[in-house]
């Protein structure tokens, strides 16, 4: 059986609202859980103390015991300060401008540095 620390949803809609849980990574995502181990509510500011409540003693527990937890709870919990944070990977290279629009922003630098140096160079011979 293995397992997973994962968020199970709850709230209205469009009000989310999840708990921690320990869960066989077979159970559905708001199903059967084996135990509750915080809430986070994500409609708080990111700076409220009852944004993320955690039982850390029980977390680090789980992990012990050989608990996973998902990508997003890791994170949560690395902001927690209950295990390390989890590296950010690399941006994909997908939103930057493709190669002919990056090739005229370059060209449109030089022209600025070059003009800004002629102003300067003009200023100084005057």
């Amino acid at each position: 059986m293995s397992l997973r620390i994962r968020l199970a949803r709850g709230g209205a809609k469009k009000r989310p609202f999840y708990r921690v849980v320990v869960a066989d990574s077979r159970s559905p995502r708001d199903g059967r859980f084996i135990e509750k181990l915080g809430v986070y509510n994500p409609v708080l500011p990111a700076d409220h103390t009852e944004r993320l409540v955690l039982k850390t003693e029980r977390v680090q527990h789980w992990i012990a015991n050989g608990a996973v937890a998902t990508d997003r709870v890791a994170r949560l919990l690395g902001i927690a300060g209950v295990t390390a944070a989890p590296a950010v990977p690399a941006q994909t290279k997908k939103s930057l401008p493709k190669a002919k629009a990056q090739e005229r922003i370059r060209e449109a630098e030089e022209r600025a540095k070059a003009a800004a140096e002629a102003a300067a160079a003009e200023a100084a011979g005057e």
